[in-house]
């Protein structure tokens, strides 16, 4: 028999603060989403058609370009941040966990990026 009290006997084990981290960035990352996703529905219900041409032509201004950047890279790690709290809540195999976790991240850091590369592309002037 202990005589400390349960909070007593588990204090210094889990994560240790990490999880309030993860926590505050994921509702930042969601409110940062908010305005940035008002704004590109805004802007593509208010474009005369939604033609190659004509949404080629909107991405290719210069804050156009640097606020579809910014949602890009936002959603990825927003999504990333909520698919590593589903596996590592429900997936108990620890291997299994640590290949679905490297993975996950591997897979938003290459989509990501190919979504940035594509907005600058079509930025910088060369669509095709």
């Amino acid at each position: 028999m202990s005589l400390q009290t349960p909070l007593g006997r588990v204090r210094g084990l889990g994560t240790a603060g990490n999880g309030v981290h993860h926590w505050w960035v994921q509702r930042l990352t969601s409110l940062a989403l908010v305005p940035l996703a008002v704004w590109l529905l805004v802007s593509l219900l208010t474009l005369p058609t939604l033609d190659f041409v004509t949404l080629v032509s909107w991405m290719a201004g210069t804050w156009t370009a640097t606020l579809l950047t910014l949602f890009v890279l936002i959603a990825s790690w927003h999504s990333s941040l909520g698919i590593q709290v589903i596996l590592e809540d429900y997936v108990h195999d620890v291997g299994l966990k640590t290949l679905s976790l490297v993975l996950s991240g591997f897979v938003h850091a290459v989509l990501a990026a190919a979504g940035v590369f594509a907005v600058l592309r079509i930025a910088f002037g060369s669509p095709l």
